[in-house]
């Protein structure tokens, strides 16, 4: 039987031997491409090649794609773990023929592979093939020449099904490359049917008939009609094209002879694992105290057998579905971590941390309440490593990342817990819930103590349901599990929103869809198809600015102007301008785009300012300018770009790559890079890393980084080399945000730093002049920024740091030994010292002041209905004051409601104790509303102690004086 592993590299080793270039899985992150969240197919990594953009030096490929489904269209999370087939992470095997080969030899070596028996042997007569049936709407036949040669490699004619638009024809996007596609499926058995189906036939949807192969025939082009722009019409691509996708994980299950993918060697380790770390299902445990109650009742075991057994199969099948979610995240939050993604509350961060919580909340549901998410991060490398030895590497890093996640998520949940309590006394203060005395939420006693505990209310009052958006965002943001949700309001007599929870829910996933338009990528605005670069074979344009920074008779081909082509840019017009050569650097990488002149053909007259240069589609640029003459198509420049912006730019981009390799010896290997900006004044340089840099850290860091400066190393840049040998051979690093093809340039700089990178660069490293770092700090979670100087920009760095220094001279008063900067300290120090110490003074003659105006305190107390009752007025207290003052009236009085009432800068707290022994017939939390309605606020707490704001200084007084009735109604 074939491993996983082994079915992947048969796959690859098949197709080397059909001519096709093994092309390594690109990242999850896709690149140059933010219509797609994750990369979630094969094809993704050639979408440019198949769009016409990009040119490769092979015309045949394969791939082991890692992929990633989980957000935007493709969105079936919560299906993982409780189906046979549904993933996050999954494996895409693919063959591709970028205009060589077509439809009979794809379905010949798709027949060849899959069912002879030097390779995968897969049964024939437990195979389908479908094919497209054809629109007649679109003028589009039916695939006739697909099932001839499907009929031709062996399959019957009665197991060759036509299928329409919906299941087989593919599309890029709304326009752009498309075309019929023709799937393989197997027959797992009755076994496999999850409607327990014994003879159904191909088609039906059970389960039983699995697609594990897709082939798609890109043969057409999609785009609006001449004669009726808005309707779209398919045109016949001069090349067609081949994109295939298979599965890794459902090719395993056919060939290990399983029914769920979660049962091969893909994931059985994994979910071994999962076991260990979460322990027996806690289910299971409470149905053995449920059998003991059972057995105190004397129910005899044939009266609760079928029970019994129905409630186990129950338990079992949750316990397992939730040790196959674990595995499945695992995957997915290991391998997206490993290519830069991290936990967030936007974007992709957002959807990984919505997978890790969701395998983090399943641990928990059994009463795994410890970090163990960040243990499963070994297991997956020791799993996948043979086929991504990256993450070797970057193992212990992803598991830090993991913990971290863990730990805020666990405070994440006890927030939801606190706002889960309030949300419950803010029903409570509007009705009277109908529980018993002294219950609590009986979930959750594992991650917190207590969440509520509410007395014994007047029977018959009826409280509002819990809203079913608030349930969602306390699921949705805080993690609390809606059936944890539901047995809590169970618990104090509270209906639960199902109905607005559901609504919230699809609102969310639309939210999710229109966020990501996922998997549609468009060619270029149409007006620059009509590039002459691109229509022209053999004519792109030439870069010549890694030599030079001047390019004489240069041919101006192409002109645009507010979105369409032009003839000519007038003079004070701005534009867009193409020439046929150029030493101008687009904007890439991180790099901006170089500026300068364009001059005439007297080599004297500046014709045009060009602001800027960036690429509109792949290998042409675009340059901006604006212009100081009438300049015309087919007129001839000469290009000259601003050495002084150029060279500060190279240094600010070398000094980049010293500074990642300084990070990475500093820090550690987990450090990558995960943005960046190089300018000609400053240099931004985002990485991976999970706590601040410390000061004596980031001055290591400087002074590695300033001796390379010093050394004068040489950059040597190398061309046109193979990508797997600049990786394994050159062990070049990529930086983020370049997407690279089939050959690289490397940038070496000694045995220090070697990175994969387009941009332009100093001779040496001592023209940096010195780099010297201005700041560190976070971006987002696990990503940190560097912003850093070098050449002129140090000089104009240190003159400000002198003219400091001076000031700070004339302020403060220092041994010579000390710094500047260490006696600027101490003096801030003492400074704020002493104002910390008037603080506390103020603040104890504040207090002082208010406890001197209660000693005849029990002038000011009314007995309501046999209560005592207190409003006091206590001007520029703290909160925490008010709260001890409330406890020291309390103290004093030994039964009453005490109401107390501050205003300072303009706005109001308030705040209402209850003892204890009237906490039955006064709830705090409905005093303090009706009395903060009175200065504009609202509030809620504890049935014995209340807060409340408001910004209505002016009607405080008369709040508190309300007070007095608002008891008085309580008690009647």
């Amino acid at each position: 039987m074939l491993t996983g592993s082994e079915i992947r590299r048969k796959f690859l080793d098949f197709f080397i031997q059909k001519q096709h270039r093994e092309v390594h899985s690109s990242s999850l992150v896709p690149a140059n491409d933010p219509t797609l969240l994750f990369t979630n197919a094969g094809m993704n990594q050639f979408k440019d090649v198949f769009l016409g953009l990009e040119k490769r030096d092979y015309a045949r490929a394969t791939t082991s794609q890692k992929c990633v489904r989980a957000g935007g269209k493709h969105n079936d999370l919560e299906n993982v773990g409780f189906t046979n087939r549904h993933h996050t992470f999954f494996e895409m095997l693919g063959n591709f023929s970028f205009g060589d080969y077509f439809k009979k030899d794809a379905i010949a070596y798709a027949w060849e592979l899959i069912t002879s028996p030097e390779w995968f042997g897969i049964d024939k007569e437990k195979l389908y093939a479908t094919i497209f049936d054809g629109s007649p709407l679109d003028d589009i036949p039916r695939d006739d020449e697909a099932e001839q040669l499907w009929l031709e490699v062996g399959i019957p004619k009665e197991r060759v099904f036509a299928m329409g638009m919906k299941d087989n024809f593919w599309q890029m996007g709304d326009t752009g490359p498309c075309g019929p596609c023709s799937e393989i499926h197997y027959d797992m058995g009755p076994a496999a049917s999850d409607q327990g189906h014994t003879d159904c036939k191909f088609g039906c949807e059970c389960g039983r008939y699995v697609e594990i192969w897709n082939l798609v025939f890109m043969q057409y082009d999609r785009q609006p009609r001449v004669e009726a722009p808005m309707m779209l019409g398919f045109k016949r691509l001069p090349k067609p094209s081949i994109d295939t996708g298979a599965g890794l994980e459902r090719l395993a299950a056919v060939l290990q002879g399983v029914i769920s993918n979660y049962e091969t060697d893909l994931f059985t380790p994994l979910i071994k694992r999962a076991a260990e770390l979460v322990g027996e299902s806690r289910k299971r445990a409470q149905l053995e105290e449920t059998y003991a109650v059972w057995k105190e009742q004397g129910l005899p075991p044939s009266r609760t057998a079928g029970l019994r057994k129905k409630l186990e199969e129950e338990a079992q099948a949750e316990y397992t579905a939730s040790l196959r979610v674990i595995a499945d995240h695992a995957r997915a939050a290991t391998f997206l971590i490993s290519d830069g993604v991290l936990p967030s509350n936007e974007g992709r961060g957002y959807v990984l941390r919505r997978i890790m919580r969701r395998a983090m909340r399943r641990a928990w549901d059994h009463g795994q309440t410890k970090p163990f998410f960040y243990e499963m991060v070994p297991a997956v490398r020791d799993l996948m490593c043979d086929a991504y030895p990256e993450l070797e590497e970057s193992a212990e890093q992803v598991a830090k990342a993991v913990l971290a996640e863990e730990s805020r998520f666990a405070r994440t949940l006890g927030a939801g817990l606190r706002e889960l309590e309030e949300q419950f006394v803010k029903l409570m203060t509007d009705g009277v819930a109908t529980t018993k005395a002294g219950r609590t939420v009986k979930e959750g006693r594992e991650i917190a103590e207590r969440v509520l505990s509410q007395p014994e209310p007047e029977m018959g009052s009826l409280v509002g349901p819990l809203p079913g958006d608030v349930a969602f965002k306390l699921w949705d943001t805080f993690g609390l599990h809606p059936d944890f949700i539901k047995e809590a309001c169970r618990d104090q007599g509270i209906p639960f929103d199902q109905a607005g929870f559901d609504r919230a829910m699809a609102e969310q996933r639309e939210r999710a869809r229109a966020s990501w338009k996922g998997g549609s990528k468009q060619f270029a605005s149409p007006v620059y198809l009509q590039l002459p670069a691109l229509s022209a074979p053999g004519t792109i344009e030439l870069f010549e600015g890694y030599r030079q920074t001047q390019s004489h008779g240069c041919l101006v081909r192409f002109m645009v102007r507010g979105g369409q082509p032009v003839a000519q840019v007038l003079e004070g017009e701005e534009g867009e301008v193409f020439l046929d050569h150029t030493p101008f650097y687009a904007e890439s990488g991180g790099q901006v785009g170089d500026r300068g002149w364009l001059y005439s053909d007297d080599h004297n007259t500046v014709v045009a300012e060009v602001t800027g240069c960036y690429y509109p589609v792949q290998g042409v640029r675009a340059h901006q300018v604006a212009a100081k003459q009438a300049i015309r198509v087919g007129q001839k420049v000469d290009a000259v770009v601003d050495t002084a912006i150029r060279e500060a730019t190279m240094r600010n981009h070398t000094a980049t790559h010293l500074l990642h390799a300084g990070l990475r010896e500093v820090l550690g290997k987990h450090v990558k890079q995960a943005g960046s900006l190089v300018a000609p004044n400053h240099l931004r340089f985002d990485f991976s890393h999970f706590t601040g840099v410390e000061d004596e850290e980031l001055q290591d860091i400087e002074d590695i980084i300033n001796k390379e400066v010093l050394r004068n190393e040489k950059v040597e840049i190398v061309e046109n080399v193979p990508i797997d040998v600049a990786v394994n051979e050159y062990h070049a690093m990529a930086l983020f945000g370049e997407k690279y093809g089939d050959r690289v340039r490397v940038i070496k700089i000694g045995d220090f730093s070697t990175e994969l990178c387009g941009g332009t660069h100093t001779g040496a490293t001592g023209e940096i002049g010195l780099i010297k770092i201005l700041k560190e700090g976070s971006v987002s979670s696990g990503v940190r920024r560097i912003e850093a100087v070098t050449g002129e920009g140090s000089l104009r760095h240190f003159r400000k740091d002198h003219e400091l220094e001076s000031v700070v001279a004339a302020l403060t008063t220092h041994s010579e030994t000390a710094s500047p900067a260490e006696a600027l300290k101490l003096e801030l120090e003492k400074k704020d010292a002493e104002i910390k110490r008037l603080a506390r003074e103020l603040d104890q003659a504040r207090m002082k002041s208010a406890s001197s105006s209660t000693a005849n305190i029990s002038d000011k107390v009314k007995e309501v209905r046999g209560v005592k009752v207190l409003t006091h007025r206590v001007d520029n207290l703290e909160r925490a004051q008010m709260r001890a003052l409330v406890d020291q009236l309390r103290d004093k009085l030994g039964s009453a409601v005490v109401v107390l009432g501050s205003a300072s800068n303009g706005n109001v707290s308030l705040i209402v104790g209850v003892t204890k022994d009237l906490t039955s017939r006064i709830q705090a939390g409905k005093v303090i509303g009706p009395v903060a309605q009175r200065v504009g606020g609202k509030g809620g707490g504890r049935p014995d102690l209340a807060e409340a704001g408001g910004k209505n200084v002016a009607a405080l007084d008369s709040a508190l004086s309300e007070a007095y009735s608002v008891v008085e109604s309580l008690l009647r």
